[in-house]
């Protein structure tokens, strides 16, 4: 289980399928192929950017063809490694509804985090998190 780093990602995946999505009630549900069509996911910039309005999507992917591969085509929009992220100035009655919807629902994010939280530069973010699983990213690029 993951949410995407940056802004928005957009998948094209083939049609052996496996995407799962979490929803609000906390649990996975398929997001089959569907013919000539994305995936749009919601990145944890995103939820930065509009404090939560838009909250980054949790998904992962569950083996359903074991006897071939599955290929999936991300495009990853991301800001620039040095852009400072913060939210955006949005309508008041938006925002009003965000928080009470948020402040009833029980969300809590699968690593525990709050985007909400974070200030810094989109760098800051997220080489903290990649170099969990690439150790050597962090040093290559000081």
């Amino acid at each position: 289980e993951h949410t995407d780093y940056g802004v928005l990602t957009i998948l094209k995946q083939d049609e052996c399928g496996g995407l799962q999505v979490k929803n609000r009630d906390n649990h996975w549900i398929d997001a089959p192929p569907v013919p000539e069509s994305f995936v749009i996911n919601i990145g944890d910039m995103l939820e930065k950017m509009t404090a939560g309005l838009y909250r980054s999507t949790p998904h992962r992917v569950r083996i359903t063809h074991g006897d071939r591969d599955r290929l999936s085509f991300p495009f990853f929009f991301d800001p620039a490694f040095d852009a400072t992220v913060a939210p955006v100035k949005l309508p008041a009655s938006l925002m009003d509804a965000a928080h009470i919807e948020r402040s009833n629902d029980g969300y809590v994010r699968w690593d525990g985090a709050r985007v909400e939280d974070f200030a810094g530069t989109y760098r800051d973010y997220l080489l903290p998190k990649v170099s969990k699983v690439f150790p050597d990213l962090a040093k290559s690029t000081a």
